[in-house]
């Protein structure tokens, strides 16, 4: 049947068959499609829609240096996590593991051009999408206090493709386009479909991961489609660890409570991840169309976290860093006292300790007789993100407005993370402690509504003139709900003992609250082909934020066509980042590792009287400026571009460092109202304190051509990027600096090879990885020199028929190794390898997967 949807008004059709072309050549088209596209390939353009708003341009059209990535080319991984996929073709764009990050577990950061994650603008069908509700506090440096989109929730099956803007786009965009954008096209066919179910694990035999996939595509009416994808997948967590030094130590003392590995080092179990995205569009006649999207998303996230020495760990066994064992009094009896761990200056043994403890009166309770191996908490949430769009375009026919194309839209985007900790206590409720908390939310709500025009303007130019302008409103909202009471209760025996659930004590009454901002933006935007071989365009942007105030953005872009094959193009533009509702908001509590100890750290506002002590302030924008020159070849089956690229931010939000919390910090506390400050050891908060200059080239080759009786296409993308911290000062810290400057690899790139026949397909790629600074748990002194490492991936597909096709495959095919930790460091924390390795700590991985076309 034929998707009468696709035949609008003449910018309409423009952009559907934009969409259409972009798709990159598949892996799992059935043998004759295949050989059509083969034969096709040389006639067809990929183009791009972002980046732009008038006609959609081939990307060695384009001014800007654009990314076009099929949703075909996507699947060709046996990862099922879209950042994952994205890393893999995109050397600028980088995904860190992060076990035992708090809340960055549960929704990983990404970081495009070296900037933090919420400096990407991220778009679905062209829309700004909604933020996730977890906020970085444990970021990897670089994205310390980033509050950006939860991309994971995009299944690959659902694309048709991603076009990546790799330049400044506040301008055109707005807020957080500083990096570039990110623009996930849903697939929008009105019938025919797949299924695909995909297994795999890790070489180590851990981390196994099913998924079945899905997407169908159905008439709505005559006129238009409605196209739906699902995805469900479970995946086990991994174990990078050892044993940790002061474990093995009461191992050998005879303490039999020691489990095998104490502290879990890897990636997070992943329960009932559930996806749901639909997109539909109807022609209304008389060159008018309606279209509606959105998707419904839901995962159980848990994690590892840190252990707890049944000896030393304060506030919950010892005050006294492992002299004796706390004792407390349930009765008010007044006859306990602490139990040695010593005998002179001999320690004693678990068995000798375990004597002391079970001779105590029936009144007196030490954690040591719960948890006389020590415990573990796991970390963990339930992540819900709901979306939805609605719009309608088309071009007025009569009037003042007659030629003039519109596009009304309104969106609402939801996300919230749910947080549990688990096999940990309250230690200040004593032996009356539950041991698994509910210990609140985050909720992050957003409204848009847009209204979009653009006339073509004869101004006896090569071709008319794009004129656009349009308006936005925004309303933005962040939500701290309260956690279960015993997640946060202060127990009788606070004087002794810490209160909340130990690890990540729940959200309070006095925390919880829900905060709102609004916005509205109007924009211009000219583009204009002065001659067959110019073409120029600029954009400015105005914004009124109801909390700080207005900003004002401009881009200028160009490309120069030297001849046939050459072009030039280069940019030049502003751009700011809003901090974000959250980030002004936020507070938490989380534990972090200090010169080996664990310790309790408090993120409060930014203006709260703590923060403001320690040299906090009211956070403000991000203000940019970009730079690009780009170098263009088309011709003979090769493409290339060079692309250099300067970025000066002004204004970096990130966390502060940590301050250590005083006895008169504590009373300043108590006195504003915060419960449980008898915890804390130390603060931080969120604060704009340092400048940047990044400074970067991004090479990009493809070439296609018929060998080994098939047809073969080449790609090589390479990516240098350098950060230079300009201006800081004592509030963010040498150790911020060195992790903006050093923890990402400063080279990357990725050559790839894929080959079709008949009924085979072989794809190989290689991943190449510049050294980097290692960095574990966020300590300073866990901190030492990543190598260069080189992986390769593989993947060998038989079409079975026209509709059938299986494939096996592997990444990191060699298992090559991330760079393994100093020995004194395993001892410490029980970890093998640095967390910031920009190739992950899981090593190789081989799946198996079928896909069935209809």
């Amino acid at each position: 049947m034929t998707n009468k949807a696709n035949q609008y008004s003449p910018v309409c059709r423009a952009v559907k068959y934009a969409l259409a072309s972009g798709l990159a050549l598949g892996l799992y088209s059935t043998s004759a499609l295949a050989q059509e596209a083969a034969a096709e390939e040389q006639k067809v353009e990929k183009i791009a829609v972002v980046g732009t708003r008038a006609a959609p341009r081939s990307i060695a059209d384009s001014p800007v240096p654009v990314d076009i990535i099929g949703g075909d080319e996507l699947m060709k991984s046996g990862s099922s996590d879209m950042l994952n996929m994205l890393t893999t073709t995109i050397p600028s764009l980088n995904v860190q593991t992060t076990p035992i990050s708090d809340a960055a577990t549960l929704i990983r950061p990404v970081n495009l051009r070296g900037l933090s994650s919420d400096s990407t603008l991220v778009l679905l069908n062209g829309k700004r999408r909604h933020r996730a509700s977890v906020i970085t506090f444990l970021g990897g440096g670089l994205n310390d206090g980033a509050q950006g989109p939860d991309i994971s929730v995009i299944p690959g099956i659902a694309l048709k493709q991603v076009e990546v803007l790799r330049d400044g786009a506040a301008a055109q965009y707005g807020s957080d386009a500083i990096a570039g954008v990110i623009n996930f096209v849903l697939k929008d066919n009105a019938d025919g479909g797949s299924i695909e179910v995909k297994q795999g694990e890790f070489f180590a035999g851990d981390g196994t991961s099913t998924e079945i996939a899905a997407n169908i595509g159905m008439p709505l009416t005559d006129n238009g489609f409605f196209n739906v994808s699902m995805q469900y997948k479970n995946v086990d967590p991994t174990s990078r660890s050892v044993q940790r030094a002061d474990a093995a130590a009461l191992a050998a003392q005879g303490n039999p409570f020691i489990a095998p590995i104490t502290q879990v080092w890897g990636s997070p179990k992943i329960k009932d991840d559930i996806t749901l995205f639909a997109n539909a569009g109807l022609d209304l006649g008389n060159d008018r169309e309606a279209y509606i999207f959105g998707n419904y998303s839901e995962r159980d996230v848990t994690g590892g976290f840190y252990y707890r020495n049944p000896h030393t760990r304060g506030g919950v066994f010892s005050n006294d860093g492992g002299q004796t064992l706390e004792v407390i009094d349930t009765t008010g009896s007044g006859n306990c006292s602490n139990v040695s761990l010593f005998d002179g200056t001999r320690k004693l043994n678990h068995n000798e300790i375990t004597a002391r403890v079970n001779a105590l009166p029936a009144n007196c309770f030490t954690f040591f007789s719960m948890f006389p191996g020590g415990f573990t908490p796991n970390f963990g949430g339930n992540i819900t993100d709901t979306s939805l769009t609605a719009g309608t375009k088309g071009e007025f026919k009569s009037g003042f407005a007659q030629g003039v194309f519109y596009d009304f839209s309104a969106s609402v985007g939801r996300n919230e993370s749910a947080f549990n900790i688990i096999n940990t206590v309250n230690a200040s409720l004593g032996p009356d402690t539950p041991t698994d908390f509910e210990a609140g939310k985050y909720i992050q709500l957003e409204k848009n509504f847009t209204a979009d025009f653009i006339k073509y303007v004869n101004m006896g130019l090569h071709n008319d003139v794009a004129v656009a302008g349009g308006l936005q409103w925004t309303e933005e909202t962040f939500e701290i709900v309260a956690g279960e009471v015993a997640s946060w209760e202060i127990g009788p025996y606070v004087s002794q003992l810490t209160n909340g659930s130990n690890g990540f004590p729940g959200f309070q009454p006095d925390d919880a609250g829900v905060n709102t901002r609004r916005n509205y933006a109007a924009y211009v935007d000219v583009e204009a082909e002065f001659t067959d071989n110019l073409l120029m365009a600029a954009a400015l942007r105005f914004e009124d934020y109801d909390s700080f105030g207005t900003t004002t953005n401009y881009k200028i872009t160009g490309q120069y066509r030297l001849n046939d094959d050459w072009a030039l193009r280069g940019s030049h533009s502003t751009g700011f980042r809003a901090p974000t509702v959250g980030q002004a908001n936020v507070r938490n509590v989380r534990t972090a590792i200090f010169e080996g100890e664990l310790q309790d750290v408090a993120l409060l506002p930014p203006t709260h009287p703590v923060s403001l002590l320690k040299g906090g302030k009211e956070l403000t924008p991000e203000e940019s400026r970009s730079y690009t020159l780009g170098l263009v070849y088309s011709g003979s089956g090769f493409f290339f571009t060079a692309d250099w690229f300067r970025i000066e931010v002004d204004d970096r939000i990130s966390q502060s460092t940590e301050f250590d919390v005083s006895q008169t910090d504590r009373d300043v506390l108590r006195a504003a109202g915060v419960r449980g400050v008898e915890s804390l050891s130390k603060v931080t908060f969120l604060t704009n304190d340092f400048d940047t200059v990044t400074t970067g080239l991004d090479l990009v080759a493809n070439y296609s051509t018929s060998i080994l009786n098939g047809r073969s296409t080449f790609s090589l993308a390479y990516n240098w990027t350098d950060t230079e911290v300009k201006r800081f000062s004592a509030v963010t810290g040498d150790f911020k600096v060195s992790r903006l400057e050093k923890d990402l690899p400063d080279h990357r790139a990725t050559l790839t090879w894929n080959q079709q026949w008949q009924d085979i397909d072989m794809f190989v790629r290689s991943n190449y990885y510049g050294s980097f600074q290692g960095v574990h748990a966020d300590d300073p002194d866990l901190t030492g020199k990543g190598s260069s490492k080189v992986t390769f991936d593989v993947e060998l597909a038989y079409h079975w028929n026209d509709s059938f096709t299986v494939a096996v495959g592997a990444q990191n095919l060699f298992d090559t190794k991330p760079e393994r930790l100093p020995q004194w460091m395993s001892d410490i924390l029980g970890a093998k390898y640095f967390e910031t390795s920009p190739m992950g700590i899981n090593g190789g991985y081989y799946y198996l997967k079928g896909v069935y076309r209809f």
